[in-house]
């Protein structure tokens, strides 16, 4: 069975939603921990003054639910660190995530519409700060832990590919079938920038989609603010390009979950605040559950694969994984940042770690400047 944090009492594990089904898969192997190491604080003056961090900590065991995942009892790192007299570790962590250069990278990734021209379309960094914002909401109502929630969200699609998952489709075609942006996100925590985050962040950023349930109740809340984001915003975005228009949006839905992008997500919201307040999971009401998933599948069926919304991702997936296949035929025109990773795991390891750190700009450029023939005398924009 997957190994479960031991909040909760019973041995019932924690609902994403009525018709969800469990893993019952063990976590990856790369989820190796080491307690964080504590420094020598023993003074002969027994009443020696509590650092920030220690009194913010004081504060979590008195303020949030038995429930809650207390940054002190993190699980741990890979690698020891002394903590911060300041912060706490899950403060720690989500200060390194947003300061790493694959978070700003998020802000030239697609979140649906291909490299959009227009301001107001949302990119996969936008994204991330909408999943934050759900998350610490539905955090702060249920008294868990708003900075482990925050730093998960973050994180999430910190390994997402360009394009959206058309990339990860090219990297599953080319690369591995088990290629998936949250193990990719996982890597690029642990590997490509070697953040040494806490257990419970990076166990959260793994599980934040698909089956398996994080071991915390703050990741099982970032997987539902994931969701709740991306089926309001591209509900927005698909409007604004005039893919949708608001009549399409089934009337039985909008009955449930309300007529406008604000009343959907706020009825989401309360309504897994409604259903986990003083219980031992977090899960939405069973009928709101129900209407969100249709919601979702209305959007798969009308935004996702729409030609006129889509149309350019084959483009986008033949430019990828020609990209893919130059770089493996020649692995020395890669960055040598990678020469470490071609040693250790080979070219076609290096090659995807390459591909699916690019923003789309990146991809198209870098594209252009290796197959499209420039004018005599032109300089390489």
């Amino acid at each position: 069975m997957t190994k479960r944090a031991s909040f909760y009492p019973t041995n019932d594990p924690p609902t994403i939603g009525p018709d969800t089904p469990l893993s019952t898969e063990p976590l990856t192997a790369t989820l190796a921990f080491s307690p964080t190491v504590e420094p020598d604080i023993h003074t002969d003056e027994p009443d020696a003054p509590m650092t920030i961090r220690e009194m913010l900590e004081e504060r979590e065991r008195r303020e949030l639910s038995s429930l809650a995942t207390l940054s002190a009892n993190t699980r741990g790192r890979i690698l020891p660190l002394s903590p911060d007299d300041m912060r706490t570790d899950f403060q720690r962590d989500r200060d390194r995530i947003l300061h790493c250069k694959s978070f700003r990278r998020l802000m030239h990734k697609t979140q649906v519409f291909l490299s959009p021209e227009h301001d107001h379309y949302r990119t996969r960094l936008t994204h991330t700060l909408e999943v934050a914002q759900i998350g610490r909401t539905i955090a702060r109502a249920l008294r868990l832990n708003e900075d482990l929630c925050e730093a998960i969200s973050l994180g999430h699609d910190l390994g997402h590919t360009p394009f959206g998952h058309a990339g990860e489709r090219v990297l599953q075609r080319c690369y591995q079938e088990s290629f998936s942006h949250c193990q990719q996100s996982l890597r690029v925590v642990d590997k490509l920038e070697g953040l040494n985050l806490t257990y419970e962040v990076r166990n959260g950023i793994l599980c934040h989609a698909g089956d398996t349930l994080a071991d915390t109740p703050e990741g099982v809340i970032v997987k539902f603010a994931d969701r709740i984001a991306y089926i309001n915003h591209d509900i927005d975005d698909a409007l604004r390009a005039g893919i949708l228009k608001p009549d399409d949006i089934p009337a039985e839905l909008c009955e449930v979950l309300g007529e406008t992008h604000g009343a959907r997500i706020n009825t989401m919201v309360r309504s897994i605040v409604a259903e986990s307040r003083e219980k031992r999971t977090v899960a939405m009401e069973p009928e709101i559950y129900k209407a969100t998933m249709r919601l979702r599948a209305f959007l798969f069926e009308r935004v996702y694969t729409n030609p006129e919304a889509k149309g350019e991702e084959g483009r986008a997936e033949a430019l990828l994984e020609t990209l893919y296949r130059y770089f493996v035929d020649h692995p020395r025109e890669l960055p040598d940042e990678f020469s470490a990773t071609i040693e250790e795991e080979g070219i076609a390891r290096a090659v995807c770690d390459y591909i699916s750190g690019m923003t789309d700009r990146y991809a198209i450029n870098l594209y252009k400047s290796l197959f499209i023939p420039r004018v005599w005398g032109q300089k390489e924009a």
